[in-house]
């Protein structure tokens, strides 16, 4: 008896998407970020603008790597990597609260319920959020919630993606926090570097250096999943011989 309760929530959540994306649309990043560089001088007034970027940012679609690039023109590469660190952990925290609140369905009389297992919605599109789901419940029930949200963050894939997925499984906010400052680490890095040495602020991502993080960045998401993934994949084998009776212990 889920699908009405969640019902609401997904449409709030639907409703909630269509705004971020007319408001992405009708908000030119590029243009939005290219204003503070006329308040770069002022430490504290382009404190106070960076702020209202990161909090906003869920709201107009703003990729995190330009941000961190911002930080990096007008602060240095000292200051600006803590400060673009804290402020991607700090902006992905109500994306997963809402993602959550929207997975989360019924309340009453689901207490034992995790979030995951109760979103319950008819239909083909249903159907495939369920097993989306279930692919990043086992997902995370193999990797851990910790190094799970690392391999996610290092892997060239969206942030509020990432964030989405790991709110629908069991994953904690203190993990996620964890997880992100972590896996979001050397492409913060990267971007304030580029920010810092830029001659003006920069909102067309790394260039060439882009592709090369990209592809180390995901090379080490592999390598960090390998040893899970294998565990994962000797436990289905074994299961599957103990199942036809043949001997497990090799």
């Amino acid at each position: 008896m889920s699908s009405p309760s969640v019902r609401p929530r997904a449409l709030a959540g639907a409703i909630a998407i269509g705004a971020i994306l007319a408001a992405g649309a009708l908000v030119s990043p590029s243009a939005l970020l290219a204003t503070v560089e006329s308040v770069s001088a002022d430490p504290v007034l382009f404190g106070l603008v960076v702020i209202a970027l990161y909090l906003g940012r869920p709201l107009l679609a703003l990729p995190t790597t330009p941000l961190a690039a911002v930080v990096g023109y007008g602060y240095g590469v000292a200051v600006g990597v803590p400060v673009a660190l804290l402020g991607v952990v700090v902006t992905v925290v109500p994306v997963f609260v809402v993602a959550r609140w929207i997975a989360a369905g019924p309340t009453d009389g689901d207490a034992g319920q995790s979030p995951s297992a109760s979103v319950s919605t008819a239909g083909p599109f249903g159907s495939i959020l369920e097993r989306a789901g279930a692919v990043v419940g086992r997902y995370y029930a193999t990797a851990g919630p910790v190094r799970g949200v690392v391999a996610s963050r290092l892997a060239p894939i969206p942030s509020d993606v990432a964030t989405c997925a790991a709110a629908v499984s069991d994953v904690r906010l203190r993990h996620l926090a964890i997880g992100t400052a972590i896996g979001e680490l050397p492409w913060t890095i990267a971007a304030v570097v580029v920010g810092a040495s830029a001659a003006t602020v920069r909102t067309g991502g790394l260039g060439e250096l882009g592709v090369t993080l990209a592809l180390a960045c995901f090379a080490a998401a592999i390598a960090l999943l390998a040893a899970p993934a294998y565990r994962f994949v000797r436990g289905r084998r074994r299961e599957r011989d103990r199942t036809a009776g043949r001997p497990t212990d090799r």
